[in-house]
């Protein structure tokens, strides 16, 4: 098999199944610290239990996500050692400060863990907040690294050779902090939704158990108040976009032909033979507006670009589309969670709405997931934008497919007891004494409020 191939198929299989993992590290911290919040505030037992039982939850994620990332890190040198040869000492200081954020969030994600009934509550709440900062941090540097990928800075290439390498310059590129904060919005969102779903399939047949119904709202308030801001961060994104990558943005709207006043374009197939995209509706200088800020300016098309330089603009324009529709349904489910709070109604008590909270578990995964896809395959046919090939970059070693199926051995392992560990915690008594309220309703939002 193509050596190429492989590589791209392991690195698309570990890094998807890794930012799932990511995702909740950067994002349940907060909840549990949320949760232990409430308590401290309320001197209710029934936050405290939540909280404990989450911590216990973040424990094994935690040590999953460690050994999937480790993963990760063995293979850009495996898969991609011209890129990293080249351009180690580039990136090196992102991933050298990601290890501390790493060893500092272990560090105290012991001590909160081994804290429980042993410190002071207060005490062991400020105990939590490094591994909520540590885990933001982590993430960003990691993301700093792809930022770079998508906008290489911070060096001279004389004769082939990588020189004048200036490490804090390749850190603070234009594509940095628009990429730090969307990742960071996507990983409260899928903690947030995802968790909700969890708890709103609890509450389909014991819709009055107030330990879920007080879960649930927590976590759903964590994916609403990140949802609305993701549509600014997307917003900022696009534009960034057109002004470093603008064949990528192309290849996202489906957007072949050079145009002044382009239109945006809602769904849609893209026809790479008639350099048409079909079946879609358009909506008159939009993508102007949007990715410019005037509905004249001109907007470049994939035909402005040689061939060999045009990312696949099936996939990017249909994974855009799945990101920017299931993100808008969201926010959709964000604002009904606002006007519920507001007019004081509960989720828990219309099936509809628990039918859309237990979607929109897997929507804000495959929303995340379609906007790696954008942000990856919309870089094709560069692993560093214009400066190195994909296929330059790929290991010529025999026996990947060896790799790629114990990379596949090893992960389906680390999913399947993680599914069962998790199981076995969600299935723990939840405590008796707050296990049914009278007036449920009343109990969990007045404890929000």
């Amino acid at each position: 098999m193509d050596s190429l191939l492989i590589a791209r198929w392991q690195m698309a299989f570990t890094l998807g199944s890794h930012i799932i993992l990511a995702c909740l590290g950067v994002g349940l911290p907060v909840l549990m610290l949320s949760a232990e919040w409430l308590s401290l505030r309320t001197n209710d037992p029934l936050w405290r239990a939540l909280a404990h039982r989450w911590s216990k939850a973040f424990a094994v994620l935690f040590a999953v996500g460690a050994v999937s990332g480790t993963v990760l890190s063995f293979e850009l040198g495996i898969l991609w050692p011209k890129f990293m040869g080249t351009f180690g000492s580039v990136i090196g200081l992102p991933f050298t400060l990601e290890g501390f954020a790493f060893f500092l969030e272990a560090i105290f994600a012991g001590i909160y863990l081994y804290g429980w009934n042993k410190l002071p509550p207060r005490i062991h709440w400020w105990t939590g907040v490094p591994i909520a900062l540590s885990g933001v941090a982590s993430a960003s540097f990691v993301v700093t690294a792809n930022a770079w990928m998508n906008a290489p800075r911070g060096f001279t290439m004389r004769d082939g050779v990588v020189v004048d390498v200036d490490p804090l310059a390749a850190m603070t590129g234009p594509t940095a902090a628009v990429q730090i904060v969307h990742m960071l919005l996507a990983a409260y969102m899928v903690t947030g939704f995802l968790v909700a779903a969890f708890y709103a399939c609890v509450l389909w047949n014991k819709p009055t158990c107030l330990y879920s119904r007080r879960a649930m709202l927590l976590a759903l308030w964590m994916g609403t108040l990140a949802s609305f801001p993701q549509g600014l961060a997307g917003d900022w994104a696009a534009k960034t976009v057109a002004r470093t990558q603008p064949i990528k943005l192309a290849a996202m709207e489906g957007q072949f032909k050079t145009e002044t006043g382009a239109p945006l374009r809602i769904g849609g197939w893209p026809d790479t033979t008639t350099r048409e995209t079909n079946y879609d509706i358009e909506i008159p200088y939009a993508l102007s507006i949007l990715a410019y800020g005037d509905p004249h300016a001109t907007v470049q098309g994939l035909d402005d670009f040689p061939r060999e330089n045009q990312p696949p603009v099936v996939v990017v324009h249909i994974a855009f589309q799945i990101m920017v529709g299931l993100g808008t349904l969201l926010m959709a489910l964000g604002g009904w969670t606002i006007l519920s709070w507001w007019m004081k109604w509960h989720p828990a008590d219309n099936r509809w709405v628990l039918m859309a909270i237990i979607a929109s578990g897997p929507a804000t995964v495959l929303a995340m997931e379609a906007g790696w896809v954008v942000t990856e395959v919309g870089r094709q046919p560069w692993i560093a934008h214009n400066v190195m090939r994909t296929k330059d970059a790929a290991s010529q070693i025999p026996g990947l497919e060896w790799l790629f199926l114990a990379t596949l051995a090893i992960y389906l392992a680390l999913f399947a007891g993680l599914t069962i560990v998790l199981q076995l915690l969600a299935v723990q008594p939840i405590p008796t004494s707050s296990n049914l309220s009278s007036n449920p309703a009343a109990s969990d939002q007045s404890s929000l409020s």
